[in-house]
């Protein structure tokens, strides 16, 4: 049986995991847009993200685990597709957003399912607190970047 130590770690791993595949989907983003505005928006949230793996490093570290170090074949499976419905679609820009806001829907609930947990020390739990509410707030902004694209 794992013990809690582990447990968390394993938790922590999975949304590391899920914030390297955000990053490089970003960074992926970053050079299929025209607009200098998406461009500085997404290299935005591609550093906020890489702060996050780092934070998440940091406390799997703390609980004597070792940290994945890169995303998942699911996550580059996404990315992939992205790429290839942007050079397929009439409106890169707006396909782009719209993966990005669905990678973004699929963080939340990555991050609700575990703030659901009552079971997280304080620190972590007001950890993933603050990246879900900074997540909410990138699909907030993002949504209107797509409105203005369209």
């Amino acid at each position: 049986m794992m013990n809690y130590r582990e447990e968390i770690s394993k938790k922590l791993n999975e949304l590391l995991v899920k914030n390297y595949d955000a990053e490089k989907g970003y960074l992926n983003a970053i050079d299929n847009v025209e607009s200098n505005d998406l461009k500085l928006f997404f290299k935005r949230r591609a550093s906020e993200r890489s702060q996050y793996t780092k934070e998440l490093r940091t406390e799997i570290l703390q609980y004597g685990q070792i940290p994945e170090d890169s995303g998942s074949f699911k996550g580059a499976m996404h990315r992939n597709w992205m790429s290839l419905k942007a050079v397929f679609s009439s409106n890169n820009e707006e396909a782009i957003i719209e993966e990005a806001i669905k990678g973004e829907e699929a963080s939340l609930e990555e991050y609700d399912t575990l703030l659901k947990e009552n079971n997280l020390p304080p620190t972590i739990d007001s950890l993933i607190a603050k990246h879900r509410h900074a997540i909410q707030a990138a699909i907030n902004t993002e949504k209107v970047h797509e409105e203005l694209v369209s």
